[in-house]
């Protein structure tokens, strides 16, 4: 899945644990009722969003994550989340090749000119 928008947030990288880091990213979506969506950067993915910053359109592929959580009460919660996994600016259009390559039918084949001179070529 991917989402599309313009940056608004990037926060900094968050030491959860000894093993574990994470990094988060606020993207708003254009659209006719613009939403904020949070993704999650984690682990080595969090170092892809160093070259982004506030403002820039983007598109982010995401995973939806789910899970459930028994509480000591005995209550089951569901959580969900939205990973991160590549990001790149959005809205730049690949380079077009220029003018494309002539096909061989539109060249006249090759006559010899002056028949006196001898061909040289070495192959």
């Amino acid at each position: 899945m991917e989402v599309t928008g313009k940056i608004k947030v990037v926060n900094p990288e968050q030491q959860i644990s000894a093993a574990f880091k994470k990094r988060e990213l606020v993207v708003t979506t254009e659209e006719q009722y613009p939403q904020h969506i949070m993704i999650e950067f984690t682990q080595d993915k969090c170092d892809l969003l160093n070259n982004y910053a506030v403002g820039e359109p983007v598109k982010v592929s995401i995973n939806l994550r789910g899970r459930e959580w028994v509480n000591p009460q005995g209550e089951t919660k569901y959580f969900n989340s939205i990973q991160g996994w590549r990001i790149e600016k959005a809205g730049v259009e690949p380079q077009a090749p220029s003018a494309p390559m002539p096909t061989a039918q539109t060249f006249a084949p090759a006559t010899n000119l002056n028949e006196d001179e001898p061909d040289d070529l070495p192959f």
